[in-house]
């Protein structure tokens, strides 16, 4: 049986669709795995956010042809979409794709036809799983971006929003539900335009989903989407989870505009108020992206008040990569005023401060928790502790390594913060 390894990089979307990947290849009669170690063939689904997620892409071609020097590599994705070019001509690079069309992939590898084509830059590419491989489960709803946020490529490598129809979405939930996952995270690109019938319907999805006997999680979303109804009916959800990931990228209105973000930072500061004002205790987490061109020193001054404001209890922190193709790179190859490259050592400097600030604002959330109750997944085991996740994604950590307990669902009590997250106890 020849051995596949399914390699990852980027978002939680592209994770699940190496799992999709892998499920057809697995009833192929290929054995699957997804880390890097010795096997026959590779696939590399590929990320192009960052400058940095493409080299980390090319140099997993070095790595597995040293690994194997007679393997054979694929590859697809965000990178390969944007260019292909830079893999066709690596070494032991069989085929490249890009991020939609993953027939062909499998049709190159198995050596026969596998599917029906698809119009993957204009409809919905259902892929699904059918098996959850750990205690908490992403779910693909939605794909592609009608944003066109300007630092961004997504939308042009990915296409325009489509979404999964809600009756797939359930049966796949419902299917991983009754083969024991715990956790249901809801995945996309821009799931905040989850839509039915070509109308906004994400609260009508996860009222849906509600109904099922398993908690649930929104991955990213956007601003827009929490209005005064949309939160206030959000509460009263039984199995939702009180983790919100809402993009800011920037806390200063002008830099936004400059993103073309649509929304102020007085708006953002508005939504996490709406969010407080109906749970208790959630957790809020953002990215953010330090060294956007022309920003000023008051402007990234007015970022850390922003923050400050907000409290943050995770923040995922990233300096400007400048992507080809996209307006902000168009502005600056325009020598547009205002959109000035900013200096790497004031973007080094910042990011430096905008850490160090993050942390202290994590541990300030981690201390409130203290005697706090929370129901956690039991995920894994290390040395001496089992490690879960809580409903407002604090990571736990439980001294004792009784694997009986892994992927079940345990009341804790946090008694201080350890490591990156907290040290508990099994709550009476």
């Amino acid at each position: 049986m020849k051995k596949i390894a399914i390699l990852t990089l980027g978002c939680k979307t592209n994770q699940y669709e190496s799992q999709a990947l892998g499920e057809i290849l697995e009833k192929e009669g290929f054995e699957v795995f997804y880390h890097m170690d010795k096997a026959d063939i590779y696939i590399i689904n590929t990320c192009a956010v960052t400058n940095e997620a493409e080299r980390k892409s090319r140099q997993f071609v070095s790595k597995l042809t040293k690994l194997n020097p007679k393997c054979k590599i694929y590859v697809c994705g965000c990178a390969s979409q944007n260019n292909p070019e830079q893999f066709s001509k690596m070494p032991n690079v069989k085929y490249v794709i890009g991020s939609g069309g993953r027939h062909l992939l499998l049709e190159k590898i198995c050596g026969h036809k596998t599917s029906k084509k698809t119009k993957t830059q204009d409809t919905y590419e259902d892929i699904h799983i059918t098996k959850p491989v750990n205690s908490r489960v992403y779910v693909k709803i939605q794909d592609g971006c009608n944003r066109f946020c300007s630092y961004c490529l997504i939308p042009y490598l990915r296409g325009r929003s489509r979404s999964r129809s809600i009756i797939s979405i359930l049966q796949e939930i419902d299917n991983l539900k009754n083969l024991g996952a715990k956790e249901i995270v809801l995945t996309g690109i821009d799931i905040s335009d989850y839509r039915i019938d070509d109308q906004p319907s994400l609260l009508e999805l996860l009222k849906q989903i509600d109904t099922f006997d398993i908690r649930y999680r929104l991955g990213s979303m956007e601003p827009n989407l929490l209005t005064e109804e949309f939160v206030k009916e959000l509460a009263t959800l039984h199995n939702f989870c009180p983790h919100f990931h809402i993009s800011m990228q920037s806390g200063c209105t002008e830099t936004l505009k400059r993103m073309n973000r649509q929304y102020t930072a007085e708006f953002f500061v508005e939504r996490i108020k709406l969010i407080r004002k109906h749970f208790q205790n959630p957790a809020i987490t953002t990215d953010l992206i330090i060294g956007f061109p022309g920003e000023t020193e008051q402007e990234f001054k007015t970022t850390l008040k922003t923050i400050k404001k907000i409290g943050f209890a995770e923040m995922h922190i990233f300096p400007y990569s400048r992507r080809g193709g996209t307006a902000a790179d168009k502005l600056l190859l325009a020598k547009q005023s205002g959109y000035e490259l900013i200096a790497p050592q004031i973007i080094k400097e910042r990011m430096k401060t905008t850490l160090a600030l993050a942390q202290k604002l994590k541990n300030r959330y981690l201390k409130k928790q203290k005697n706090v109750c929370h129901e956690a997944v039991i995920e894994e085991t290390l040395e001496n502790y089992l490690i879960g996740t809580t409903e407002n994604y604090i990571k736990v950590y439980i001294e004792g390594n009784c694997e009986n307990l892994l992927n079940t669902l345990q009341k804790v009590k946090v008694i201080k913060p350890f490591k990156d997250g907290v040290l508990s106890v099994f709550a009476e």
